[in-house]
This record gives structure tokens, C-alpha cells and sequence, in this order.
């Protein structure tokens, strides 16, 4: 019972009459989709019980009918869970294995169920139902993300690091700053989230293969069954829409993208030169000849996946490019390319949010290098400004030669004597040599959105409300 019986014209039979002979093995192979698509099993039986119930309520079928398609449904359902259920070549997807084995439990009445329906519906709608779903795990996620950075934001709030331009040492900022401007990045994206579900509302179910049906159906009612807003509009539209493939993939190329970059920034911390950052061994891996390694395998990994997921954007988008409405078999390549980036996408979310909240930070090594770096020449420059009057331009290169003065002696700015810096400047003063240490420069950056501590620490009460709590 639990077996979907063998019969070579299976597919034929469904596809009706027109077609005297089987397909070729190569056709099948070529247009088999069931070792993907085998994924929408759940959002199909869903998507037929209460297109069934639709039918039965405007009697399309009758009710002793579609009591007889719920409890096959069920029954199916329950082989799928338990691996129990065969898939075959043969019968090309899913949706046309579920309808098969249907017809085989319950006999004619199985065959009822694609009344006022088509497979180009059919899909369009199991298939926005997944990408609805697996956009809310998505969003789930990166709030863990966030509440991981966040975490160890509040740790390092007065932890001083350089901030760079070019990947050159420029000005002193707080770790929690830095890390914070991730958790804005990935704010954006949950906002994208957000604003995409609006576009997922819309159910396609109910626009057969691309004219409407004849049949008094509701699409008002299976639309609402199924967790949407509203109906789309116009059925050809309802058929041939992949926009929200292309958003979705756009918003996880965007997700990867922040998460790459944080990764490549981890991967350069922990390197040697820098020592800013002491991987975890659970998100490490050593080397198979050189004993002492601990590689960051698991940042260089999701940056490497960015590319990949990129790449299915671009996929989609060449595919969908040239077609005409409304629908056209290339759009089944539309779902491998999703299913691939979303499953590699929480993964890389996944480890992410691991490698963070173990990391540990070389606090030491990162103030030390921030004393090398001349980082407080703009708080020189701005001083001259506010104290001296000196216009900008000038006091840009006043500093400039001290900077010059200190190199050359292999000092840091503030190790510079006072009498060193009036050879160069008798507007300095006593006064100016506090502005010169890197403690200075960061509580003085207190402008709004700055990396001063006390505007850190606003910063986070505020992440925690927006982005833990609601996102407005």
C-alpha cells in the first residue's frame, strides 16, 4: 500500500489522451525535477486539501469525494514522513507523485482533485508557500545574529581598536562600534524581509494554466486557507511570476554579502600580522603537515559560499530574462538554484552566530596597534580648527608635518615633547597634548551615530528595542 504502483505510461495517462507513445529515458531524465522538488511534498498536500475543501463547498465534487481526497492526503502525508513513500523518474514531479499515489489509494475520486487547476498554479503557489516559509527561519536567524553581536558589544564598549580606510590604520574607534555596524547591516536586510512578505501574500491558486477556470471556484477563500492576503490579480501574471524568487534571492545575496565581509574581517584579525582575535576551535581547523595551525576555515567557507549564492541570482535572472508569458518549462530551473542558496544560507547564518559568540578578543594587541597608527592626527587637525582658528586646510597640514616629526623620531603622536611639536606649530600648546591620546579622541567622537561610549551605549539600548524586540 505504501508503494507507488509501476507503470511505464503513468505519466502519459495523466498528461490525457494526446500522446500515443512514452517519452524517450533521455526526455525523463532531462525533465524529471522530483529529486529536488520532492521538497514542496508538505506545501502540496497542504495546498490540495484545502483546494479539495474549496471544491467540495462549491460543489465541484462531492463531499463523500473530497472526504475520501483528505484522508488519501493524509495517508501520503504520513508516508512522506516516514520515508515510506517511492519516487520514481517516471512521474516527473512532485505534484504529479502526490496526484498518482492519490489515484491509486482512493481510486476515481483522486482523479477529481486537479479539477480547476493547473500544475502552473499548482507550483507557482506550493513553491511561493515554501519561499514564505523559509524566509521567516531566515529572519529568525539573523535576529540570533544580531543578539550574538550585540552580546559582545556590550562587552567592549570602551575596547579601542583601529578603525581603517583602505585597510590602513585611520582613526580610533570602540570594538562595539565596529561591531555594531553589522547589526545595522543585517537590520537592513531583515527590513527587506519584511517588505518582501508583502509580495508573498499573493496567491496564485485558482489561475489554472493561465486563463482563470470556468469552474465557480473561491479563490478568495483558498487564498485566505493558505495563510495569503489576497488572490493575484491577473492570472497570466499569477502563472508566469518569479519576482519573488529574484527578490528572495536578492535579499540572500544581500545577507551573504554582510556576512562575508565580517567573515573576510575575522579572517584578518586572526591572522598572524594582526592577532587581534583568537578563533574557537569548535569553527577552526588545523593543518594536515604544519602542527601549530589554527586555520579559519569556517569565515573563509562563508565567504566562499557568497559567490555561490550570488551566482543563483544571476542564474535566475538569465533564465527568466527572455521568456515569454506565460509559462515556459526553463522556469522549473527555478527551484534547485533556491533551494541550494537558502540551505547554504542558513548554514552560513548558522555558523556565523557560533564563531561570534565564542570568539575571544586580543584587546591588547588591538590597542597596541592603534597607538601605532598616528590615529589622533584628525583630533591635532580639528583642534587647531576649534582652539586656534586655524582654517581646515592649513591645520590638515600642519599635522601632516607633525606626523612627519614623529615617524621620523619612531614615535607615537602623544609620546611627542611639547617643545617638538611648537617647532612645527607655536599655536599648540600644553592643552593640545591631551586631544593626542587615543582615550580622547574616542569619548570626543560623542556626534550622533559617533563611536563614543556613551553613544554606544545608546546605540545598543536602542539595537535591543529595534531589532530584539519589534522591527519598526
Amino acid at each position: 500500500m505504501n508503494k507507488v504502483k509501476s507503470n511505464k505510461n503513468k505519466a502519459s495517462q495523466i498528461w490525457g489522451g494526446r500522446f500515443e507513445k512514452d517519452s524517450s529515458k533521455l526526455m525523463k531524465e532531462i525533465n524529471s525535477s522530483i529529486n529536488f522538488d520532492k521538497r514542496l511534498a508538505m506545501h502540496d498536500i497542504q495546498l490540495s486539501r484545502v483546494h479539495s475543501n474549496m471544491l467540495a463547498q462549491n460543489k465541484i465534487i462531492l463531499k463523500s469525494e473530497n472526504k475520501k481526497i483528505q484522508k488519501g492526503l493524509n495517508i501520503i502525508e504520513k508516508e512522506i514522513l516516514e520515508n515510506k513513500f517511492k519516487f520514481s523518474a517516471d512521474l516527473e514531479d512532485i505534484h504529479m507523485h502526490i496526484e498518482a499515489r492519490l489515484t491509486d489509494l482512493i481510486g476515481d475520486a483522486g482523479k477529481k482533485l486537479h479539477t480547476a487547476r493547473s500544475r502552473n498554479d499548482q507550483v507557482a503557489t506550493s513553491f511561493k508557500m515554501w519561499v514564505r516559509d523559509e524566509i521567516e527561519t531566515i529572519d529568525d536567524k539573523i535576529k540570533n545574529f544580531q543578539k550574538a553581536l550585540l552580546n559582545q558589544a556590550e562587552k567592549h564598549i570602551e575596547t579601542i581598536m583601529p578603525g581603517f580606510t583602505h585597510l590602513q590604520a585611520a582613526q580610533p574607534v570602540s570594538l562595539a562600534h565596529h561591531l555594531l555596524s553589522y547589526v545595522e547591516m543585517l537590520g537592513r536586510d531583515r527590513l527587506r524581509i519584511l517588505d518582501s512578505k508583502k509580495r508573498l501574500l499573493e496567491c496564485p491558486l485558482g489561475s489554472a494554466a493561465l486563463a482563470g477556470t470556468s469552474y465557480p471556484i473561491d479563490r478568495f477563500k483558498t487564498s485566505k486557507d493558505l495563510g495569503f492576503k489576497t488572490p493575484m490579480l491577473n492570472s497570466i501574471d499569477a502563472v508566469s511570476d518569479r519576482d519573488f524568487v529574484l527578490e528572495s534571492l536578492s535579499i540572500a545575496t544581500l545577507i551573504m554579502v554582510h556576512i562575508s565581509r565580517l567573515s573576510e574581517e575575522i579572517i584578518i584579525w586572526a591572522s598572524s600580522g594582526f592577532n587581534f582575535v583568537k578563533l574557537p576551535e569548535a569553527f577552526s581547523t588545523g593543518s594536515s603537515i604544519m602542527p601549530q595551525k589554527r586555520n579559519p576555515d569556517s569565515a573563509e567557507l562563508i565567504r566562499g559560499k557568497t559567490g555561490r549564492i550570488a551566482s543563483a541570482y544571476q542564474n535566475i535572472v538569465t533564465m527568466l530574462k527572455g521568456l515569454p508569458l506565460s509559462y515556459s518549462k526553463d522556469m522549473q530551473e527555478d527551484k534547485e538554484a533556491v533551494f541550494d542558496s537558502f540551505d547554504n544560507l542558513k548554514i552560513c547564518l548558522d555558523v556565523a552566530i557560533g564563531l561570534i559568540k565564542e570568539i575571544n578578543f586580543n584587546t591588547k594587541n588591538m590597542y597596541e596597534m592603534a597607538k601605532l597608527g598616528y590615529l589622533t592626527a584628525t583630533d591635532l587637525a580639528d583642534w587647531l580648527v576649534k582652539e586656534a582658528g586655524v582654517p581646515f586646510r592649513d591645520a590638515h597640514a600642519i599635522t601632516g608635518k607633525v606626523v612627519k616629526l614623529a615617524e621620523s623620531k619612531n614615535l607615537g603622536l602623544n609620546e611627542l615633547k611639547l617643545n617638538d611639536l611648537r617647532s612645527i606649530n607655536e599655536n599648540i600648546s600644553e592643552e593640545t597634548l591631551k586631544v593626542l591620546s587615543l582615550e580622547y579622541s574616542l569619548k570626543s567622537r560623542d556626534s550622533f551615530g559617533g563611536t563614543a561610549p556613551k553613544m554606544v551605549k545608546k546605540a545598543i539600548k536602542k539595537a535591543k528595542i529595534q531589532w530584539l524586540k519589534n522591527i519598526v
